[in-house]
């Protein structure tokens, strides 16, 4: 750690001694970062292997959702394993035709796989069983098979998302870029559009800033989207979900600031996200990448990107990446097809997807990082469990 570095944290560290801090700051969890029963699922994911298919939900639950909503619920049997959409976790406002909770169920399904070869399962999958009931998402169906732990799965309680800044002078080769996009040549209806040209970035990157600004000026998009921030500790070990400040990339000196002052109005904590995605999310990205597919309506390719996603983001992890999902403009885009407006946004991403053969279903940056990403809070196992 640089000298000027740590005389800032001992400063911080001395303000929080004065006047009763010490006693708010072990009760914000200032000194106990990533422990208490929010974070036993990273350190209980890798199941004995006579819990049976159970253990495959303990490994599907660590997977990426927006905004940390975990909108996922799964009935186990010892032959196969459902998955349902958990809609009373909606992000409101923010996605409107639950495009982005398709994508968090992806990302679930995903891990869950990975983990069943890891266990020793074969499987059949089939997405959205009941066409008449989309809020059943998928049926696993299990049989006897080979054990083998890929890399992927081994890396699956290592991936968090890096919400801090990326190296500037770092980039990603385009090798790199090409190895990732080769991890969706599986999913026919889901493709991977990069930008990493600076003037592409550039591009990118000011329509992101735009798009935060017109949440920012959203009411209800801005309420609907903070209700997920959990500011406090004894919240956050509550509900076992949504985004803290541990995991918002900050140095732990201002993390654990933030956490000893008064909590701050809505419109300054909007300004305050609009200024780091300005100045630390887009100016050190090293490439913006879509994922776009045929229909956006289309629940089961929501899916598909989600697996792809996860399957992205993890392999990164093994390569000592970090990954970001930036999704103001695909949010922007909805909300304009909700209020009727002019589609400013749905403009933006229909030329970045490149026409109308693939509709844009998520943005993100990527990266080298400059510091490790921590975990995200978790609901238990038996908390997702439906009989």
């Amino acid at each position: 750690m640089k000298r000027r570095t740590f005389l800032k944290g001992a400063g911080v560290v001395t303000v929080l001694a004065v006047g009763g801090g010490v006693w708010r700051g072990y009760d914000q969890g200032v000194f106990t970062t990533g422990s208490g029963s929010a974070y036993e699922p990273w350190k209980t994911w890798r199941s004995d292997k006579s819990e049976g298919p159970v253990g495959l939900v303990r490994a599907a639950i660590l997977a990426a959702s927006p905004h940390n909503t975990q909108p996922w619920l799964f009935r186990v049997t010892e032959s196969h394993i459902e998955m349902f959409a958990d809609t009373n976790r909606r992000i409101g406002a923010t996605d409107p035709y639950l495009r982005e909770m398709y994508i968090g169920l992806g990302c679930a399904l995903e891990n869950l796989l990975l983990a069943a070869v890891a266990h020793g399962y074969d499987y059949q999958l089939n997405l959205l069983p009941e066409k008449t009931n989309p809020n059943f998402a998928a049926k696993i169906d299990l049989s006897t098979g080979h054990t083998f732990e890929s890399d992927l799965y081994r890396a699956i309680p290592n991936r968090h998302t890096n919400r801090g800044p990326y190296v500037k002078d770092k980039q990603v080769s385009s090798e790199t870029l090409d190895k990732l996009k080769m991890l969706g040549n599986n999913e026919s209806d889901v493709t991977l559009i990069w930008f990493a040209a600076e003037a592409e970035r550039r591009r990118v990157g000011d329509s992101i800033c735009q798009a935060t600004e017109a949440i920012v000026a959203d009411r209800d998009q801005s309420h609907d989207s903070a209700r997920w921030f959990r500011s406090k500790w004894r919240d956050l070990q509550h509900y076992r979900d949504g985004i803290t400040l541990d995991a918002t990339g900050y140095p732990w000196y201002l993390r654990a600031l933030a956490k000893m002052l008064p909590e701050q109005s809505p419109e300054k904590n909007d300004l305050f996200w609009l200024k780091t995605t300005r100045e630390v999310h887009v100016a050190t990205a090293s490439a913006f990448g879509i994922l776009a597919v045929r229909n956006q309506d289309d629940p089961s390719q929501r899916m598909q990107c989600g697996r792809m996603w996860q399957r992205m983001h993890l392999w990164a992890t093994t390569q000592g990446m970090a990954m970001q999902p930036l999704n103001q403009m695909p949010e922007r885009a909805a909300r304009e097809e909700v209020l009727g407006i002019k589609p400013q946004f749905g403009n933006v991403l229909r030329e970045l997807a490149g026409g109308s053969e693939w509709q844009a279903l998520m943005v993100f940056r990527t990266g080298y990082p400059t510091a490790e990403a921590l975990p995200s809070p978790r609901r238990s196992v038996q908390e997702i469990m439906v009989q």
